[in-house]
């Protein structure tokens, strides 16, 4: 487990950047203790500094995971945010998206949302804006990217796509055996 390089932190932060904007420093500097980054075979972990000094202890080869995986890097050096950092993503998120019930299955079975399946929208949301996808009981479905504005939503065909989907809590059924 090593500390980020220049390049990966600015992916990184780029990245969180899209969904949560400034909001970025909060999830290093909490009032539970200061808060890391690290990287370890192409992944991103999101650790409290307490625990990853104690982990030092553990050599590389047993050291399987440490805190909370927020995503990893393909081969091509490009990151990819994982739904295992919703909860993070969820709390501090800026442009948020809420799903109609009957909306709710097809978008965790991967799906993109459709203008007929969108109950609510963030004032203000732009178009390629990161947004976070709640349930009407206000419950993190995932996230994903406005395909259309707030303004474009309000004009727009019952059958168009609003949000792209990036990632779901269905994802940890679907993709089970290669979640680790």
């Amino acid at each position: 487990m090593r500390p980020l390089t220049e390049e990966e932190a600015k992916s990184l932060f780029e990245k969180l950047a899209k969904y949560i904007g400034e909001n970025v420093k909060l999830l290093l500097e909490r009032s539970d203790g200061n808060y890391v980054f690290r990287y370890h075979k192409d992944k991103v972990y999101y650790v409290s500094e307490d625990i990853m000094k104690r982990a030092t202890n553990i050599g590389r080869k047993e050291l399987i995971t440490l805190g909370t995986m927020f995503g990893k890097f393909s081969k091509t050096e490009k990151f990819k945010l994982h739904i295992t950092a919703l909860d993070f993503i969820s709390s501090y998120a800026k442009q948020k998206v809420w799903l109609k019930p009957g909306a709710e299955q097809q978008y965790l079975y991967g799906n993109n949302v459709t203008k007929a399946g969108l109950g609510r929208i963030s004032a203000g949301t732009e178009k390629y804006d990161g947004v976070v996808v709640y349930n009407m009981n206000d419950l993190p479905l995932g996230f994903g990217v406005a395909a259309k504005s707030t303004a474009e939503c309000k004009t727009t065909e019952p059958n168009t796509i609003v949000v792209f989907h990036q990632a779901d809590i269905g994802e940890y059924l679907r993709a089970e055996s290669t979640m680790s």
